[in-house]
């Protein structure tokens, strides 16, 4: 079977890159990386981002959403991947996803729209419960409303106390959350969890994939030009070979994260496991690629003024989240076996 994305899916894809290419550079991302007292959210490109649709991609019409699908959402998460954006986007969406999923008309009703057009800035997290402590939340500092975990399934919050926690990525900020009080999400059942989990899963896998496909494609490009002994370093069976196979990597998880998004839409016989694959070799290759960049730029690829550390950082972070490479190999063997 041929998958690939349509002629739309494209055209949606080329808009959000050619406007971080042009309005957002990874020299905007300096900025942010190097400004370690303010909070990472750059007014601008919430803004465009609002305007261009992007917090509302999954939210149903209904609710002054797109209505879009998953494989459109990681569309979007690929590019910001890919241009080491900074913004609570995946915290805006997946707090949204959740209230879409397990919340009340009403609760649906108040949030769904605001956090579609970027009024809200919403934040989520499954690591503690709430009432109380929820440690490291992406953007936790500026969300207007927090989706955690609580004893029973998930909550809404809006009562709570944010503290920075300090983050070797610069292209996000992360902070420590006390939650005071908790409005339940009454249909946020087990299975509502799982949707959600997944989601978050597919949306960090296809972030990972688009930084490992920008690393490989900048240091192919660096490769072809810079020169040892009369040549292009790129010639050298040691490094061409090595960036060939990258490349398959990269290409399989693509495929693998684009398919995963694919499944949970439709709800396949198969979706548990397409997750656990896109995460799994999109969190491997990641850190492989980025890696490989430091190492085939040279000795300027070490230094703070390149941008490969951008990315290896943020592939780093992000490769742990929802179960890292090994985790998820745990869960296809426990599918498959």
């Amino acid at each position: 079977m041929f998958f690939a994305l349509t002629d739309d899916q494209r055209e949606f894809d080329t808009a959000v890159r050619g406007y971080l290419a042009e309005r957002f550079d990874l020299e905007a991302v300096r900025g942010v990386v190097e400004d370690v007292d303010g909070d990472g959210h750059p007014d601008s490109l919430w803004k465009a981002a609002a305007e261009q649709g992007w917090p509302a991609v999954l939210v149903p019409e209904e609710h002054e959403g797109l209505g879009l699908g998953l494989v459109e959402a990681q569309v979007i998460a690929r590019a910001l991947g890919a241009g080491a954006a900074p913004g609570p986007w995946r915290g805006t969406v997946l707090a949204a996803e959740a209230i879409r999923f397990g919340g009340s008309d009403e609760q649906k009703a108040q949030w769904l729209p605001k956090l579609a057009s970027g009024e809200a800035v919403g934040a989520f997290s499954l690591r503690g419960t709430a009432p109380g402590a929820v440690p490291a939340v992406e953007y936790g500092a500026v969300a207007d409303v927090v989706v955690v975990r609580t004893e029973g399934g998930l909550g809404l919050s809006t009562s709570f106390t944010a503290t920075p926690v300090g983050s070797f990525d610069g292209t996000t900020r992360i902070a420590a959350l006390t939650v005071d009080d908790v409005e339940v999400l009454p249909g946020a059942t087990s299975e509502v969890l799982r949707q959600v989990t997944d989601r978050a899963t597919v949306l960090v896998a296809a972030d990972l994939v688009g930084i490992a496909r920008e690393a490989v494609s900048r240091t192919v490009a660096y490769d072809r030009d810079r020169q040892q002994f009369g040549v292009p370093v790129g010639s050298f069976q040691a490094i061409k070979h090595a960036l060939a196979d990258l490349h398959v990597g990269v290409t399989m998880a693509e495929h693998a994260a684009l398919y995963a998004a694919h499944a949970v839409d439709a709800g396949t016989d198969d979706a548990d496991l397409a997750v656990a694959v896109a995460k799994g070799k999109a969190s491997e290759v990641a850190l492989q690629a980025t890696a490989a960049m430091i190492q085939y730029h040279g000795g300027i690829g070490y230094t703070w003024e390149h941008e490969a550390h951008f990315f290896y950082k943020r592939a780093k972070r992000l490769a742990g989240q929802f179960g890292d490479a090994d985790a998820q190999r745990e869960r296809i063997a426990a599918l498959t076996i």
